[in-house]
């Protein structure tokens, strides 16, 4: 038994779509969030930039006393999950290949993936879905103010449809079996997604395989914990936008919410 937490960072407030479902999955494990709100959003940073922010996250996890590390962010996956792997002592669990696995469960013939724009033009997608299946037609697509959507509290609302509707319509003329939600915002905006395209479409969450995957290591690395969790929540920026965001996405289900300052890491 392990009672150490588990460590998870986001470039903002999309990460809380992959903590409430660890803490759904894995309810005896303490949980530890940082959102990198005051650097937000990673998908118009440069790949090093992005790395630079995430390995400071990841140090800040270690000294904090994680015992694994999930990157609940696709942009900072794509960009720093080997760096982060080669420069922490412990587990570093992505979400890009968790999601593309799950995309293919179904043996479709298109896949469709939106994302922020360092993620689509990353391509980390796409190369892992042909790596694991070659002859999958890919269809991806920038769906970089749909983020901003999610951080300003605007889901449900009939301006968060209208994104959708735009930034989606390329998909009428290119339609597709699967689509991948390539940022832990997204999920928060599924109701919209699936209202464009129809719902023929199936969504992919790829924090439902990613948790999986982080059984897998918890039960081969010997680490899961028993006997309650404890969620807190930290930030770059202000912790009252953090809190307001929790309050809505996590139901106010968690014990602290603090600010942390990585830049000097």
């Amino acid at each position: 038994m392990d009672r150490r937490p588990i460590g998870v960072m986001d470039s903002g407030l999309g990460g809380l779509s992959v903590l409430r479902v660890l803490r759904q999955e894995l309810p005896d494990e303490s949980l530890l969030f940082v959102g990198d709100q005051g650097h937000f959003p990673y998908g118009t940073k440069t790949q090093a930039e992005v790395r630079q922010l995430a390995l400071a996250i990841g140090r800040f996890l270690v000294r904090h006393d994680a015992k694994l590390m999930v990157v609940a962010c696709n942009t900072a996956t794509g960009a720093a999950l080997p760096a982060l792997q080669a420069a922490l002592p412990i587990p570093v669990v992505g979400v890009i290949r968790p999601g593309a696995t799950a995309a293919l469960a179904t043996n479709p013939r298109t896949i469709g993936v939106i994302g922020t724009d360092s993620t689509i033009k990353n391509g980390a997608y796409e190369r892992t879905l042909h790596e694991l299946q070659p002859a999958v037609k890919v269809v991806s697509q920038p769906a970089q103010p749909l983020v901003a959507i999610v951080e300003h509290g605007q889901t449900g609302t009939p301006a968060a449809q209208r994104a959708v509707d735009k930034v989606l319509q390329p998909f009428a003329s290119q339609p597709v079996e699967n689509l991948i939600l390539g940022c832990t915002h997204f999920p928060f905006l599924s109701k919209e997604i699936q209202h464009k395209l129809g719902p023929a479409v199936r969504l992919i969450d790829p924090a439902y395989e990613t948790v999986q995957t982080v059984k897998q290591v918890l039960a081969a690395r010997q680490l899961a914990a028993t006997g309650g969790q404890q969620t807190v929540l930290y930030t770059t920026g202000r912790v009252a936008d953090l809190q307001t965001g929790a309050d809505r996405l996590l139901a106010g289900d968690y014990a602290q919410c603090a600010s942390i300052d990585i830049d000097g890491e």
